[in-house]
């Protein structure tokens, strides 16, 4: 899996974290000062890629974390069959099988932008 460790206290808002083996953008991030017997903590609300769950994190500010490596690409649709459609990429020409998302009507020789980490794959 492509993936970096750094730290939590590095982490922001909008960034991807990993949770649960699960990739996931952060959507809130809050840190406790630290108290009289402990160090500063950090609470991460997260929300996974590629499934929808909403996930949380709760952690010392200077312990190590994954960080997935997600690539964002650009594609051409070369065809639509039913809930499937064909999409090109645009650097490699590579053609992929990807679903199409309910809310999104996609048609032939349209542009779109993807989110690719390993296997996964997602429309912006």
């Amino acid at each position: 899996m492509a993936k970096q460790q750094t730290e939590v206290r590095d982490l922001q808002e909008g960034s991807y974290v990993m949770i649960d083996d699960t990739p996931c953008k952060i959507n809130a991030y809050s840190t406790a000062k630290p108290g009289k017997h402990g160090s500063a903590k950090a609470r991460v609300e997260a929300e996974g890629v590629f499934d929808g769950k909403k996930r949380s994190l709760s952690q010392p500010v200077d312990a190590k974390i994954w960080v997935p490596i997600i690539e964002r690409k650009n594609g051409q649709v070369v065809s639509v069959d039913g809930d499937d459609m064909q999409v090109m990429d645009l650097e490699t020409y590579e053609t992929i099988t990807m679903r199409v998302p309910e809310d999104i009507d996609v048609s032939p020789d349209e542009n779109i932008e993807y989110l690719e980490m390993e296997d996964q794959r997602k429309i912006v």
